[in-house]
């Protein structure tokens, strides 16, 4: 909108005032109305210029977290996979992403790096450690809501992603750490036109690969279904089903993952979700093994600058698929946390985060000796630009 000072104004109607007066009748009347129509014309191009479909936006965030087992080496245990260093200040994901978005064409190409990257993308060669998203969507039906993506996206699992902000606590749960943040493939995806259903079908590289593991040719497929039967309720299914071993070992892994998020009040919020996995013992074996894990988290909004929220879960891979112990029991958690944060500004999240872990068995590091716990203090800071 165009904007011209109250004083601008006025010395501009007084000496247009003291020129008209000087015109004779006629030519006044036309003058009036050659400036109204330059005048409405300024001011509907400013109000009607189109949006640019270009666009960047970015996300930094830095933490520090204090492990009070003291690793020595300054890694956090190995499935956890954000926020994983003691006792530094560092930097867990940053990252800066271009956009184009059209009514028929969307793209997205983001680049970031940070601990986060170092960790989950480690399998991944060269650059591709760096890769947030890089994908382009073509919307394949004009009366209706029904795009096809192909590239590297956000996972599909979940209501937890890599970026913090968007999560009620400051770090990842077991549940989330422990599944795909990311996938590279296809997807067909429909949005209804109320935008309460939501479905996609992928065909993928992999669990959680951008680069197809070596001897590997089996192509892996999910689903996403949401439901959102009022602004105050989401309801989410997704699956996995695919191996991530070479043909030569194939297992077939079959992975579900539900959850449901409810605005109980204005100030009350809870999520609710659950994992459930099976993986072949072998080739063309009957026998599977299993893992699973249940997670809850309430929020509370004190103000609107000022929010709460404690996490309950569990972890148990006794079979040791995913999580690798080397102990007796396997891999059997249970987890809590509380956390408070701070909107400092609109775009400026400062969070603070106790979490204590508790197992059956001792794997953990207190001090150089094990231990069947762990427990941290930590703090972050992230801008959303």
């Amino acid at each position: 909108m165009l904007r011209i000072s109250t004083m601008r104004v006025t010395s501009i109607a007084s000496y247009l005032q003291s020129l008209l007066s000087s015109l004779p009748k006629p030519t006044k009347g036309i003058c009036i109305a050659m400036m109204t129509f330059a005048f409405c014309s300024t001011v509907y191009a400013q109000d009607t210029k189109p949006a640019s479909p270009f666009s960047i936006s970015g996300y930094l965030e830095t933490y520090y977290i204090y492990d009070f087992g003291n690793p020595q080496d300054h890694k956090r245990p190995d499935f956890v996979y954000s926020f994983n260093r003691h006792n530094e200040v560092n930097l867990n994901l940053g990252y800066i992403q271009a956009s184009y978005l059209t009514d028929q064409v969307r793209a997205n190409l983001a680049l970031m790096t940070g601990t986060y990257a170092n960790a989950n993308l480690a399998a991944e060669p060269g650059v591709l450690k760096n890769i947030y998203e890089a994908s382009i969507g073509v919307k394949i039906s004009k009366n209706h809501n029904l795009w096809i993506d192909a590239g590297i996206f956000p996972s599909h699992v979940g209501f937890e992603s890599a970026v913090g902000a968007v999560c009620w606590n400051m770090t990842r749960s077991m549940l989330a750490d422990n599944s795909p943040y990311f996938e590279s493939g296809a997807k067909l995806s429909y949005t209804s036109e109320d935008e309460r259903w939501f479905f996609s079908g992928l065909i993928l590289n992999g669990w959680q690969r951008i680069q197809r593991l070596d001897g590997n040719n089996t192509p892996a497929f999910g689903h996403q279904l949401t439901f959102k039967p009022s602004d105050k309720i989401i309801l989410n299914s997704s699956s996995f089903i695919g191996s991530d071993t070479p043909d030569s070992l194939r297992q077939m892994r079959y992975f579900h993952n539900l959850y449901g998020q409810f605005e109980i009040t204005e100030r009350v919020g809870l999520i609710a979700g659950f994992d459930i996995g099976v993986q072949q013992r072998s080739k063309e074996s009957k026998v599977y093994d299993s893992w699973y894990s249940p997670v809850v988290i309430a929020r509370y909004l004190v103000s609107d600058i000022l929010t709460l929220a404690a996490r309950a879960e569990y972890y148990a891979d006794p079979s040791e698929v995913i999580i690798s112990t080397g102990t007796a029991n396997g891999f059997k958690t249970f987890g809590y946390s509380l956390n408070a944060d701070l909107a400092v500004a609109e775009n400026v999240l400062w969070r603070i985060e106790a979490r204590s872990l508790r197992s059956e068995d001792r794997f953990f590091e207190d001090n150089g000796v094990p231990s069947n716990g762990n427990t941290f203090l930590g703090t972050s800071l992230s801008v959303t630009f």
